[in-house]
This record gives C-alpha cells, structure tokens and sequence, in this order.
C-alpha cells in the first residue's frame, strides 16, 4: 500500500475568534471558507479540544448557526474558568436533557446565557481549509472525536459528548490524516487513521 497516496494534510491554521467576539479577545477572525474546525480553549502550553465540527459552507456561518443553538440551550455550556484548567464543569446540559426542561432553562436564562457568553468568548477556534467530499470530512470529524475519547484526563473529559458522529465504513478505505499545526494541540496526533 502506497503510504503517500493514502494520506491527507490537515494544516490547522488559528486560532481565530468565535464570531462576533473579535473585538473582545483581540483574535482575527476566521477566514471566509468551509473545511473541518477545532474548537478549543487554552490550555498550559496549547489548547484543549473540545469538539471537531465540518462544514461545506463558510466556517463562521456555521458557528452563526451554533451560537443561535447556544443561546436557546440546545448545547452543553461549560464553566469556562473550569474547562481552561482541564475540568469539565456544565452550568447548563444541552442536547436531549434541555429538551425536557424549557423551564428549568427559562428560569435559568440569565445565569446560563452570562455562561454562554462566556464560553463562546473563550473558544479559540482552529480551522483547515480541507476541500474534501462530504463523507471524508465526516470520516474526519468522527476519527478526531472518538481519538479524543480514547485519551487520558483530562483530553478525553472535555470534548463534547453527544454528537451524531459518522465514522469510516468497514467497506471503505483506510486514510490516514497528518496534522500540521504551529501551536500545541491536546489530544490530537501527528498521525491519525480516518
């Protein structure tokens, strides 16, 4: 098997800001493009992952899209003070839960979205700009989330849990993906198979 021909670069380029909190935490803000983002926080000497996420729009209207599911609590909001030291501490639990407790949530709304806030101003986002098909960015986004699973605390506490996540086939070819980056990325090889 030809080793080169069977592998990708994935050039981790940031961190750029969340949308919208440019100005805030004096980040540029993310390039205009689609491809596979990291969102991060910082940690010791790198940052801590806590989720991968593909896009085949621009990255910042996908992120537009997040902060609405944020903000109406569809998603877990983390303690940020607490993620940055490598603990996952919830202020709000999202997904299905929040589905069952619109009250909880409204009676909450302040205290949670002040979190939320928070959180989204934290978040150092890493993006490549991989022009790939829609099933290998999948098989990206689940090979970097389920590595993250694996590791020990705290890479494996952090990472959003919960996400619909849409690993490689046993009838489709192995990949291998080469991470590439400047900064020091927690839980994320030099090499991983997708």
């Amino acid at each position: 098997m030809d080793q080169e021909a069977n592998t990708i670069e994935a050039v981790w380029n940031g961190p750029y800001s969340w949308p919208g909190f440019e100005e805030a935490n004096k980040l540029p803000a993310i390039p205009n493009r689609p491809g596979v983002y990291l969102l991060t926080f910082e940690y010791n000497d790198g940052y801590l992952i806590y989720a991968a996420g593909i896009t085949r729009r621009p990255v910042p209207v996908r992120l537009r899209e997040h902060t609405r599911k944020y903000m109406n609590g569809e998603y877990n909001v983390l303690d940020i003070a607490a993620a940055e030291q490598g603990v996952r501490k919830e202020i709000w639990h999202g997904w299905g839960y929040a589905r069952g407790h619109r009250e909880e949530f409204e009676e909450r709304k302040s205290i949670i979205l002040n979190a939320v806030r928070r959180q989204l101003l934290g978040f150092r986002v890493f993006v490549s700009d991989m022009k790939a098909e829609p099933r290998l960015l999948a098989r990206i986004e689940a090979a970097i989330m389920n590595h993250l699973y694996k590791q020990s605390p705290p890479f494996c506490d952090i990472p959003a849990k919960g996400m619909m996540l849409a690993p490689r086939r046993a009838d489709e070819k192995p990949l291998v993906m080469k991470n590439l980056s400047k900064v020091k990325l927690h839980g994320l090889p030099a090499y991983l198979e997708i």
